[in-house]
C-alpha cells in the first residue's frame, strides 16, 4: 500500500447528497479523502467522483452503525429542516437521528464527530445582535425544528470524551448556487412576498462554500486541539446587512423585481397564529405562508459573533456576500440556458 494510502481518511458525511452535505463531500474529495455519504437516495453527482453511497434512514439504528464502522470522521449534516410539520418526523430525524450517529461512532470508535446545527437553536423571538456562544437556550420554542436541534446539541456536547471529540456548528441561513432550500424558497413567493416590519433589522448569512470550508476546519482543529471537544460555534459572513435588502438581493440575482409591499410585525405574528390554528384544525399538512416563528423571524435582527470560530477553528469566510451573489447570479443565468 502507498504511504498517501495510509494516510487517506475515510470519512462519512451523513445528508451527503443535500446542499450543505454535498459541499462538504465535494472539499472532502478534492483533497483526497476516502468518502462515504449516507442519504435516503442515490445521488449521480458524487457518484461520479469516486464517493461511494450508502442509502438508508437516518432515524435506522442498525443502517447508521453499520455506516459508521471503520471510519476516521464523521460530518453528521443529515436533518429535517423547516419550521412546519409532524412534531415525531422532526425528532425521529434531528434526535433519534443524532442518538443513532452517536451510538454508530462509539460502537465504532469512531475519534471526530462535527455536528451541523443551527443559530435557530438560541432564537427567542427578539432582536439577537452580535451574540455570543453563551447565549442559553429559550424558554420555550415555536417551531419544533429549532427544538429538536437544541435537544441533539444538547445529546452532542454530552457525547463528548476522550473517546469521542465533537464539535457543534451553526451555521446562518446558508445560500449559494444549487441551494434547495433559502433561495427557491424566496424565488417561489416572488410577487407575493411582502416586507415584515420597518425592514432595520440586520442579519447575517453564510455563503455555502465558507459553510463548508468551516466544518473542514473545524475537524482539522478537533484533530489537533482536543480541548476544543464538546464547544459550539456560530459561522456565518461576519458581515450583517439589512434582511430585506438581502431578501431582495436574491431576487436580483434571479432577475425577479424587490419586495414592494410591507406589513407591521404584529399583524404578521396574529396572521400567523390564526393560520396555524386553521391548519392543525382543519389537518392541512402543507406550510402556511405565514407563522408566529416566522413573522418573528423575519422582523428581529439575528447575527453572531463569530470570533471563537475564528480563533479556535481558523475560520475566515474567503467568499465575500457580494462575490457570492454574483457567483449565483451566474448560475441562474447558466441554468436557464
Amino acid at each position: 500500500m502507498k504511504t498517501e494510502d495510509k494516510n487517506r481518511q475515510k470519512v462519512l458525511v451523513t445528508g451527503g447528497g443535500g446542499f450543505l452535505g454535498g459541499a462538504i463531500v465535494k472539499r472532502l474529495v478534492e483533497r483526497g479523502d476516502h468518502v462515504f455519504s449516507f442519504s435516503r437516495r442515490f445521488y449521480p453527482e458524487p457518484a461520479s467522483t469516486g464517493v461511494e453511497q450508502i442509502q438508508g434512514d437516518i432515524s435506522d439504528t442498525v443502517a447508521v452503525e453499520a455506516a459508521c464502522k471503520d471510519m476516521d470522521l464523521i460530518f453528521h449534516v443529515a436533518a429535517k429542516p423547516g419550521i412546519w410539520g409532524d412534531y415525531d418526523t422532526y425528532y425521529q430525524t434531528n434526535v433519534v437521528g443524532t442518538q443513532n450517529v452517536v451510538a454508530g461512532c462509539i460502537a465504532h470508535s469512531v475519534s471526530r464527530l462535527v455536528y451541523t446545527s443551527s443559530p435557530s437553536v438560541v432564537f427567542d423571538g427578539t432582536d439577537m445582535e452580535g451574540v455570543d456562544e453563551s447565549i442559553p437556550y429559550p424558554k420555550r420554542f415555536h417551531a419544533h425544528y429549532p427544538k429538536t436541534k437544541a435537544i441533539a446539541e444538547q445529546y452532542i456536547v454530552q457525547a463528548a470524551s476522550r473517546n469521542l471529540m465533537t464539535i457543534i456548528l451553526r451555521p446562518h441561513l446558508i445560500w449559494g448556487p444549487r441551494d434547495n432550500h433559502l433561495v427557491p424558497r424566496i424565488i417561489k413567493r416572488g410577487k407575493r412576498l411582502v416586507k415584515i416590519g420597518n425592514g432595520s433589522n440586520l442579519v447575517d448569512t453564510i455563503y455555502i462554500d465558507n459553510a463548508a470550508d468551516a466544518h473542514i476546519q473545524a475537524a482539522d482543529a478537533l484533530e489537533k486541539n482536543p480541548e476544543l471537544s464538546g464547544r459550539t460555534y456560530f459561522i456565518s459572513q461576519g458581515d450583517p446587512v439589512p434582511l430585506w435588502e438581502m431578501v431582495n438581493d436574491i431576487l436580483k440575482a434571479a432577475g425577479l423585481p424587490p419586495v414592494r409591499r410591507s406589513m407591521s410585525r404584529r399583524m404578521a405574528w396574529v396572521a400567523g397564529a390564526l393560520l396555524e390554528f386553521l391548519y392543525i384544525a382543519l389537518k392541512i399538512k402543507e406550510e402556511p405562508k405565514m407563522t408566529r416563528f416566522l413573522a418573528d423571524e423575519l422582523a428581529t435582527a439575528h447575527w453572531f459573533d463569530i470570533s471563537a470560530a475564528r480563533k479556535d477553528l481558523g475560520y475566515s469566510p474567503r467568499v465575500s456576500t457580494k462575490e457570492g451573489l454574483r457567483r449565483l447570479e451566474a448560475w441562474f443565468r447558466e441554468d436557464a440556458k
